[in-house]
């Protein structure tokens, strides 16, 4: 069983460790790929999950809903923890809610479950996406209007995705292809740029970061377990929903605080230290799950 966790995180781990070398050395401007994998690669990997003909939106609801309840659900205990401790709701909230989904997320459910896991880690990944450029973005920043979400491209593959597999269409196959190989550039192309980007995060409070750290994976993992309870998941779907729950802060939470204004330093500290315990906590998670 260990080797296994092994083998399915070192993949994820080294590409990350690469990104982090070549970014302290290099100093490489990631900007514009990091732009072309938002806007291109990233919506190809969901479009073509959803689009597939073997993909039922209708399969997942109970996914989706326990998603929902997850997310939320750790919205509302990080605010518990934020007061009981005196800090800022807005610094501590979001990197508890919003996790790293994507960049680690797809990747890892792939590895650990194969291809078959992609689909409802997608499904994950767009319950967390949405909520995250709506409610997230409305949470720093009361007077965002929430219209521009549907300007998001992620967003609009999403619905794109979603109208094809209920529609029937099918896709031509050449076309498919093509569109799932610019999905296969999005999830290395994610880890490394999440090691560049980690290079740029400074540790400035180590005991806010260390609280942010131990408290997404355990409030996740704890949610998941506490709504498998309740929704009736299958097997793979209930190994992901607790995989997705101990999974550290995004990277995009660091990015918020620093457009909003919301103490980016100590921010940064969340997701960079959550994003070094990742190497305790998901072992974890996986070997409960597997």
């Amino acid at each position: 069983m260990l080797l296994r966790i092994v083998s399915i995180l070192f993949p994820l781990f080294a590409i990350t460790a690469i990104g982090f070398l070549v970014g302290r050395r290099a100093k490489p401007d990631l900007s514009h790929a990091n732009k072309l994998n938002m806007d291109v690669f990233v919506p190809a990997l969901v479009f073509g999950a959803l689009a597939n003909k073997s993909f039922h939106i209708t399969e997942f609801l109970p996914l989706l809903g326990a998603t929902l309840a997850v997310v939320i659900g750790s919205g509302f205990l990080g605010l518990a923890v934020a007061r009981g401790l005196g800090i800022a709701p807005k610094t501590l909230v979001p990197p508890i809610m919003f996790n790293n989904c994507g960049n680690l997320g797809l990747p890892l459910a792939v590895l650990a479950f194969g291809e078959q896991a992609l689909a409802p880690a997608v499904v994950m990944f767009m319950v967390s996406n949405l909520l995250h450029f709506s409610f997230g973005a409305w949470l720093l920043d009361h007077r965002i209007k929430l219209g521009g979400i549907w300007k998001v491209p992620s967003v609009l593959a999403t619905l794109a995705g979603l109208a094809v597999g209920l529609s029937g269409f099918e896709v031509w196959g050449p076309a498919m292809t093509a569109i799932r190989m610019l999905g296969e550039i999005s999830i290395p192309l994610m880890l490394f740029a999440l090691g560049v980007r980690l290079t740029e995060s400074r540790i400035g409070e180590i005991r806010l970061g260390l609280i942010g750290a131990a408290a997404r994976p355990l409030i996740g993992m704890l949610l998941a377990a506490t709504v498998m309870l309740v929704v009736p998941l299958p097997e793979r779907e209930r190994a992901l929903l607790l995989v997705f729950g101990a999974l550290p802060p995004a990277v995009l939470n660091y990015i918020f605080a620093e457009r909003y204004h919301q103490e980016p330093e100590k921010v940064a500290s969340i997701v960079l230290i959550g994003n070094v315990a990742a190497l305790v906590f998901l072992p974890l998670a996986l070997a409960i799950g597997l």
